[in-house]
């Protein structure tokens, strides 16, 4: 009976020490598969921050294995769990890997391409950006408007170049003994109407723009030009007659010397100066502008009123298309 009993303790004490050299070997074996996950990752991979270790699960009472089987070799099913486990980190630490080394990529693809644009050339500019810079070169566009005064292609540099005070004093200097000559072959002749008005002019506010709202033609003999005017001159093929600083058509003193390229009054200042001369200084320093492209002639005619108009808008004035107070002021030449 007692050699019974010694055989069943030695297999007792075998069957423990086998257990729990099996548990040193699992024990063992995760830390291999550690160590060797590390050396295939990267040298500049991001090692993951190491995982808190979960308490392992408490068993109820009763199923709880006694002493001598603990050391029990772990089932097929906890192997599998414990694989799974590690499986999703290493995978997680392989991607971060991974993302860094594309993001890292990108920024060296970024900081290239950067760096090939600010060395570049710039290149030709765009067809539209090339003629519009061609056409404000050339003074405006060319073909059928050639002839046309280019006030839309002028409006900065007009802004900008802006006659001096010597400037202007050279134009008078030049035009001291300037006198017009009638074209009605290159500029037709206004005709007597005497319900004319000049267009937009109610719209035209203060005093210095009266004249022109209240201004309308008359028809009379040279006996009443002279009985109510001192002055009345033979001008460019027309008479006039001056009042207040303005020159006026005096429709009527003369049927064969009334030639006026526009019928309009004609701002010259309280010294009374012929407004040939007047429109010839207008002319010169518009076309030192560039407004005006057409010949100083001393004739209020299409050309020398769109340039008007052009200058007017562009200084703020009302666009009366003559030579008035504000504008002769504007041009330093009141």
């Amino acid at each position: 009976m007692k050699k019974v009993i010694a055989i069943l303790i030695s297999c007792s004490l075998a069957l423990a020490a086998s257990a729990f050299a099996q548990q040193d070997e699992q024990q063992q074996k995760p830390k291999k598969q550690r160590a060797q996950t590390e050396r295939s990752q990267p040298e500049n991979a991001a090692r993951p921050a190491p995982q808190p270790r979960q308490a392992p699960p408490r068993q109820h009472v009763e199923t709880k294995a006694p002493s001598h089987e603990q050391g029990a070799p772990q089932s097929s099913e906890s192997k599998s769990k414990s694989h799974m486990t590690k499986a999703p980190q290493k995978e997680r630490v392989n991607a971060n890997a991974n993302k860094e080394q594309t993001e890292q990529r990108e920024k060296e693809n970024n900081a290239a391409a950067e760096s090939e644009t600010a060395n570049k050339p710039p290149g030709p500019a765009p067809a539209n950006e090339r003629e519009k810079n061609e056409r404000e070169q050339a003074g405006g566009a060319p073909g059928p408007q050639a002839n046309k005064p280019n006030v839309q292609g002028n409006k900065l540099n007009a802004k900008v170049n802006k006659p001096d005070p010597q400037t202007v004093q050279r134009i008078k200097t030049q035009h001291e003994s300037f006198r017009a000559q009638a074209k009605p072959d290159k500029i037709p002749a206004a005709t007597f109407n005497q319900n004319y008005r000049i267009s937009g002019a109610e719209h035209w506010q203060g005093q210095q723009y009266q004249v022109f709202r209240s201004y309308h033609p008359q028809w009379h003999d040279r006996n009443w030009y002279h009985s109510h005017y001192n002055r009345v001159e033979l001008i460019g093929g027309g008479y006039y007659y001056w009042n207040n600083g303005y020159w006026f058509p005096a429709w009527g003193y003369d049927s064969s010397a009334q030639y006026y390229a526009y019928d309009a009054p004609i701002y010259v200042g309280s010294h009374a100066e012929p407004p040939d001369r007047v429109i010839a200084d207008v002319q010169a320093s518009l076309q030192e502008m560039g407004y005006y492209q057409g010949e100083v002639d001393g004739l209020l005619g299409p050309l020398t009123r769109e340039a008007l108009t052009a200058y007017q808008s562009d200084h703020g004035l009302y666009t009366t298309a003559v030579i008035d107070e504000p504008t002769l002021s504007s041009l330093g030449m009141s």
